[in-house]
């Protein structure tokens, strides 16, 4: 019997200490990585948690989406994966009814029903989807950014057209309906010259 097995045994047969976890020559015998995350970050709370919605800035878009007001499906993905692709579900469909979606401020909500007014069903969905990568958690983010992109684009104001570019249209359209009269002209010179001389005595 060796020094390790005799010190183990020793440890077990002392009954009148309790341990959390058996210890054998001052260690502990349960495995700890290195790399854990109570090693990595000491500091940490190392809990998951939802943060609460930010503070809503009047008529602009602030980025939060309500889960819970999105009806989110996977399916199989479309295009090269192997086999793998025929058995997971990474494909993600988001839809939910623009028109009572109240997170979307009611002027950008108005616009977006315009815009993407051939984009919705009748029962009044609106859908996006993403099949982006092989992940099904990093395809759901990108669909999410994919509706944060849709919205932002909505709340842009055209800036107004300078003077310089109102004037460079104009000539633009009078080039245009320039060069356009003429090749009216053209080709009617062409058909004229097609015709036969009449009233020519020979």
């Amino acid at each position: 019997m060796n020094k390790i097995t005799r010190a183990f045994i020793s440890v077990l047969r002392q009954s009148n200490q309790s341990y959390s976890s058996a210890t054998l020559l001052g260690r502990q015998l349960s495995y700890k990585s290195d790399l854990s995350l109570d090693k990595i970050y000491p500091n940490a709370r190392l809990q998951l948690y939802t943060p609460p919605p930010p503070p809503s800035s009047g008529d602009k878009f602030n980025g939060y989406i309500p889960m819970d007001k999105l009806e989110i499906s996977y399916s199989r993905s479309s295009g090269p994966g192997g086999q793998h692709v025929n058995t997971v579900n990474t494909k993600v469909d988001i839809r939910f009814k623009l028109a009572e979606a109240e997170w979307i401020p009611a002027k950008t909500r108005e616009k977006l029903l315009q815009v993407l007014a051939n984009k919705i069903n009748k029962e009044g969905y609106y859908f996006i989807k993403s099949d982006l990568t092989r992940s099904q958690q990093m395809n759901l983010a990108d669909a999410l950014e994919k509706l944060r992109a849709v919205i932002r684009a909505q709340e842009v104001e055209a800036a107004a057209p300078s003077e310089e570019t109102l004037e460079t249209l104009r000539r633009r359209q009078e080039k245009a309906a320039r060069q356009r009269l003429q090749l009216k002209r053209d080709r009617a010179q062409v058909k004229a010259d097609r015709r036969a001389p009449s009233g020519v005595d020979f």
